[in-house]
């Protein structure tokens, strides 16, 4: 089975510059493409999520800031998660933040469901998009294994990570687990 892995940038997309980006370019990954980026609508972006879903029957989502929100919403109400084999998710984004509230409305309250397949999530201990606490308590409800990035702040092109190595390599060591569970071992 041939598995795709589903590129889901966060709000305003991901620059050329983004670790996200460069996957795309050097590893064949497929960007999921929104409607709006800058006018995000958590039930659009969940509908186009699905689409990308059902058109490969396995996959795994690199999701980053907004998209690991989305992850979780998409996860609680879809049919088809079983054709997600795993999730790696990036500095989420705390959506729950009173200045956030008029920009991004829809997207509250954040889903705190058990995801129904394996997932890391990665932050940094002094993202200003969401508080370490904050992404470990929805690692904590997600049942995501939790990666701590020290202090790199939002872990985007301005964090200078590159082509960001360290988190091809969680991406693989999550397949492989993923892959020691599905064959029983």
């Amino acid at each position: 089975m041939n598995t795709k892995v589903l590129i889901l940038p966060g709000w305003h997309n991901s620059g050329p510059a983004h670790w996200q980006t460069l996957w795309e370019t050097h590893r064949g990954y497929l960007r999921v493409q929104q409607h709006s980026w800058d006018a995000p609508l958590r039930g659009d972006w969940m509908a186009q999520l699905e689409e990308a879903v059902l058109a490969h029957d396995s996959t795994v989502l690199v999701a980053h800031s907004l998209a690991c929100i989305l992850v979780a919403a998409w996860a609680a109400h879809s049919r088809n998660t079983h054709r997600v084999k795993a999730a790696l998710l990036v500095a989420p984004s705390d959506v729950e933040r009173p200045e956030m509230q008029h920009l991004l409305h829809s997207w509250s309250p954040i889903v705190r469901e058990r995801l129904p397949f394996a997932s890391t999530l990665v932050s940094s201990r002094n993202d200003p998009y969401c508080s370490f606490m904050r992404a470990s308590a929805l690692a904590h409800a997600w049942g995501s294994r939790l990666v701590d990035m020290g202090h790199c702040g939002h872990i985007n092109a301005d964090a200078h990570v590159g082509a960001w190595p360290q988190g091809q390599a969680l991406l693989d060591e999550l397949l492989i687990e993923e892959e020691k569970q599905h064959h029983g071992h």
